[in-house]
């Protein structure tokens, strides 16, 4: 009787048709990204502002002293702390204005599931908590910055020279496929 069923066209049909929905389930849904991390340790700037160099102390007091022109700095212009959507997820992030005029966004110990098709989003949006924020950042006004390098550690992205920092008032590590946030962060202006 075995044999008779798989013999059937009718039978083959529908046992390859199982397979190709097992495939297409596999690759669409990735399940084996809930069992793996892919850890990131990009090299941060350090936190907070750099120091501005100031006149040296060693200037005797009759001289007059002569100005002493500041390097530009780093400087941090927004930050703000992950919550949890669809996935937990916690660590920070930060907007800088390198010295040189360009912008990073640094993320500092991120801890979030992996999942398929993930990206890091600045968006218009504010964080909303629970599930009510799991889809509102592609309501806006939004830029992807790249896909997500890793679900842990520390990680920095460029922003693109079109990308106006004070456009954007949160980050989300965007599922792209599923159209939902993992995590987000409010960008506060420091």
């Amino acid at each position: 009787m075995g044999k008779w069923i798989l013999r059937s066209p009718l039978a083959r049909a529908g046992l390859a048709a199982v397979v190709v929905v097992a495939i297409v389930a596999l690759y669409w849904f990735q399940p084996w990204k809930l069992f793996t991390d892919t850890y990131v340790d990009d090299a941060l700037p350090p936190a907070g502002p750099t120091p501005v160099v100031s006149a040296p102390a060693s200037t005797p007091p009759s001289a007059t002293p002569s100005p002493v022109a500041s390097p530009a700095a780093d400087q941090v212009l927004a930050a703000g702390e992950f919550v949890t959507h669809e996935h937990d997820t916690t660590g920070s992030a930060e907007i800088r204005r390198l010295a040189n005029g360009r912008h990073q966004l640094v993320i500092r110990d991120l801890d979030t599931s992996n999942g398929p098709d993930l990206r890091v989003w600045l968006t218009d949006q504010p964080v909303v908590r629970g599930t009510a924020g799991w889809k509102v950042f592609d309501d806006g006004k939004w830029v992807e910055l790249a896909r997500l390098k890793g679900n842990k550690g520390n990680q920095v992205y460029d922003l693109p020279a079109s990308a106006d920092p004070a456009d954007f008032r949160s980050v989300s590590i965007w599922c792209k496929r599923f159209s939902v946030s993992f995590g987000a962060a409010d960008l506060t202006t420091t």
